[in-house]
């Protein structure tokens, strides 16, 4: 792996003859320890319980023609690198927010402790695993899953006022902690972020699917991006990464991060 974006003091000296020898050298091709993608993707300082704020940063995978899936799942257009800045996303939050539809195709199962993030995250104030929130307004989930059952962290369930009682009995008969974060069958997205931070889960990622991105990038509560471009063209009808109803204006993100191996891309990208 080697970093394209922001050029610094090791890029540029690559680029004027360093060499991809040279120790230490971001610029360098090679392979990142976990502490160096942990320090890449740090969340602000602003995040978490030494500030007020909730941050809310989505990662996603497209390839080269704006597919987000192939034959409906993330894993075929992914790739090793791909999977180590996930599971350091997923490290780094306090909640990793997912749309039911996601949890049902990919297989969604409850995170893990991670032993080489354990002091990282004990050192942030966190425990040992993020929770999983899944956001349904029907609640059709089976909830027999271990997701539910036997998390490490009790899975959180938000949904709409207007939800099913028996859905919502079932679901906290399973385990799950149901959050109530709109008036209708529906989630605000913005009642969802803030009820969240009431539960002091201010580091938030969110992994799709293209609906949830969709309505969360509609709504203006989405702070960051973290996007993988994969070298692979797929053509056919897949998703895109966000999906629903465009918005009125564009909403503008600046590059702040740029690395690349094997082909792959992996951009950060933060709201202006």
């Amino acid at each position: 792996m080697r970093r394209l974006f922001p050029v610094t003091d090791e890029t540029a000296a690559r680029d004027s003859g360093g060499g991809p020898g040279t120790a230490g050298a971001e610029g360098a091709d090679r392979e990142w320890g976990l502490e160096e993608l942990a320090a890449a993707y740090a969340y602000p300082s602003g995040s978490g319980p030494a500030g007020p704020e909730p941050w809310l940063r989505a990662n996603m995978v497209s390839t080269l023609d704006g597919a987000a899936q192939h034959d409906g799942r993330s894993q075929p257009i992914s790739s090793a690198a791909d999977m180590r800045i996930f599971g350091t996303l997923r490290a780094l939050a306090d909640a990793v927010v997912v749309g039911a539809e996601t949890v049902r195709q990919e297989g969604y199962r409850p995170a893990r402790a991670r032993e080489d993030f354990a002091a990282l995250r004990e050192a942030a104030g966190q425990g040992p695993a993020p929770a999983i929130a899944v956001v349904s307004a029907s609640l059709d989930l089976d909830f027999s899953l271990p997701l539910f059952t036997s998390p490490l962290v009790p899975t959180l369930v938000l949904t709409g006022a207007a939800a099913a009682t028996d859905r919502i009995a079932a679901a906290e008969k399973a385990g799950a902690q149901v959050v109530i974060a709109g008036d209708g069958m529906g989630v605000d997205p913005a009642r969802a972020v803030r009820a969240l931070a009431d539960r002091g889960l201010y580091r938030l990622l969110t992994e799709g699917g293209p609906r949830l991105l969709g309505q969360l990038v509609a709504a203006g509560v989405l702070d960051e991006l973290c996007l993988t471009v994969s070298p692979m063209l797929t053509a056919g009808d897949a998703q895109r990464i966000a999906g629903g109803p465009p918005v009125a204006v564009p909403r503008r993100f600046e590059l702040t991060s740029l690395l690349e191996e094997a082909g792959f891309l992996f951009s950060r990208y933060r709201r202006t």
